[in-house]
């Protein structure tokens, strides 16, 4: 399996940007998939997860700011940031369950339950 990130950049204050997680190795749509961010000497965020079955989940920061979606046909998923802030400042990663056998994206699990890419790097200046 590879995730492999891009998308990211340097962006003012209110700006958007689209992050993509192009997956081979498996199937997106038969996964719960899911990206997580990692800011400088902060510990790693939960920030939006599409399930199996389509339906989003967003981490209480980026609810409303942030949108998860991803094109079957392609393989990829997509982070649509808007509205960012300073503090989205981060790493961010794509991240998949090493089985996929769930339905639902198991917020909380190990991370040894999970797989994800070398991660794209996205920098919100004021």
């Amino acid at each position: 399996v590879q995730l492999v990130e891009s998308g990211g950049g340097s962006v003012q204050s209110g700006g958007s940007l689209t992050l993509s997680c192009e997956a081979s190795g498996l199937t997106v749509s038969d996964y719960c998939m899911a990206w997580f961010r990692q800011g400088p000497r902060k510990e790693r965020e939960n920030v939006a997860a599409i399930n199996r079955d389509g339906t989003t989940d967003y981490g209480d920061s980026v609810r409303g700011r942030f949108t998860i979606s991803r094109d079957n046909a392609k393989n990829i998923v997509y982070l649509r940031m808007d509205n960012l802030k300073p503090e989205d400042t981060a790493k961010y990663y794509c991240e998949a369950p090493r089985s996929d056998r769930y339905d639902k994206f198991p917020w909380g699990a190990p991370p040894a339950f999970f797989q994800w890419g070398q991660g794209t790097q996205v920098t919100v200046s004021s």
